[in-house]
């Protein structure tokens, strides 16, 4: 028996299994009062503690209301989600693919450290394109390789969706929210000192492959 076909025999079983992997909490990038940083998919305790949306729904962020019926059960089942990164021609090619077929998905963009951590804990490395069908996880681009699970989920070979439908644009796949406000005050006679100018952002986070 293959690789190819052991794993396809594993989605399958996955995809009987989606309706409980469905309801899997978001998780969490969370700063305690002392600058720690650690991933949960519970909200913290600590009132003062800065938190993040570190990664999208399981079940995605598709509108489904114009879709067809079928589609939007399809949809509402087993969810495309895709991770993308800047200057990433593998990740272009996935886009692509999945716009052509007309698969409605969600895309998550991977541009900061804090991106590529939340990529680390939900796919355990830092390669890109990354995708996930339900609960099954693609990692890398394979039109070839990706099409078999698509047909598996359910999706049309081909586009079925309404002229009316926009992809939606992507988001980042962690949110940065503001840290709350202290109790804690600079005393009246202490003269404030400007903030020091943080340095540029680098284009990608270091480690990322594409």
């Amino acid at each position: 028996m293959t690789s190819k076909v052991i794993q396809m025999l594993a989605f399958s079983a996955l995809l009987a299994g989606a309706s409980a992997a469905s309801n899997a909490q978001q998780v969490y990038r969370i700063v305690g009062p002392d600058g720690k940083v650690t991933f949960s998919d519970r909200p913290p305790s600590e009132t003062n503690a800065k938190v993040t949306a570190a990664a999208g729904s399981p079940r995605g962020s598709v509108s489904t209301a114009s879709l067809p019926f079928e589609l939007r059960q399809v949809v509402q089942r087993y969810p495309v989600i895709l991770y993308t990164g800047d200057n990433c021609g593998p990740c272009q090619s996935a886009r692509s693919m999945l716009i052509t077929r007309g698969v409605p998905f969600t895309e998550k963009s991977v541009t900061t450290p804090e991106d590529s951590q939340a990529l680390q804990r939900l796919s355990g490395e830092n390669a890109l394109p990354f995708a996930t069908i339900g609960g099954q996880q693609l990692k890398g681009f394979s039109d070839a390789e990706w099409t078999p699970f698509l047909n598996a989920a359910g999706y049309p070979a081909s586009s079925v969706l309404p002229s009316s439908y926009r992809q939606a644009a992507a988001t980042p796949l962690v949110a940065v929210s503001a840290a709350p406000a202290t109790a804690a005050r600079a005393a009246p006679e202490r003269a404030a000192v400007p903030a020091a100018q943080p340095a540029p952002a680098a284009a990608s986070p270091s480690g990322i492959r594409f």
